[in-house]
């Protein structure tokens, strides 16, 4: 596992320039993978006044739940809100879809260590033969119950970097754990996998 780099206290705008300056880094046609949730979208405005030339990036959500694009509970549908104006390109998830090497596999973290949808039931592997894989998580989250479309490990892990935006003094400690291998959580299993850079803003 490559040491992650922690930075606390971070602003919106702070991690959207760090993404801006590594999404530069990588010239030419480039894909990316972003979260859903809510995390993302205020970072993705600030991201928006930079400048970048989003039609050289195609953006793959790290999981999607399974719902039309226009429901509330969809990732492709806000992101694709957010950033197809800009001019990127954003991929819906689709079962056989093959994801492709990432210049940045950007991820949160849910309290109960899971990344994407790749819950502790899931047992998800670094060694999975497959890249996308529809799951459902159990037990279901209260707030968008709904079977899923996610990454699995090799794909995400399939990534020049990886960045963590993650809120909070217990999902910290949960990521410090994982980093130390004091539990075998989805998000320890990603980092003890991880040999690329990894950054985690809290």
């Amino acid at each position: 596992m490559t040491k992650a780099e922690l930075i606390d206290g971070a602003t919106n705008a702070e991690i959207a320039r760090w993404l801006f300056a590594h999404i530069e880094a990588n010239p030419g046609e480039i894909a990316i993978t972003i979260p859903g949730g809510s995390t993302p979208f205020p970072i993705l405005a600030e991201l928006a006044e930079l400048g970048l030339d989003w039609s050289r990036i195609t953006v793959w959500p790290g999981d999607d739940r399974i719902v039309a694009e226009d429901h509330p509970a969809s990732n492709v549908g806000r992101i694709r809100a957010a950033i197809e104006p800009l001019g990127a390109r954003v991929v819906a998830l689709k079962e056989g879809a093959k994801p492709p090497h990432f210049a940045l596999t950007w991820l949160g973290m849910g309290t109960d260590g899971h990344i994407a949808s790749l819950f502790p039931n899931t047992d998800p592997q670094a060694n999975d033969p497959l890249r996308l894989r529809r799951l459902v998580p159990d037990p279901l989250p209260p707030e968008a119950p709904f079977a899923r479309l996610t990454l699995t490990l090799p794909a995400l892990l399939d990534s020049t970097a990886i960045v963590f935006v993650i809120r909070g003094k217990a999902k910290r400690e949960l990521f410090q754990a994982a980093l130390n291998g004091d539990h075998d959580l989805p998000i320890a299993r990603l980092l003890a996998a991880a040999r690329q850079p990894v950054t985690c803003f809290t």
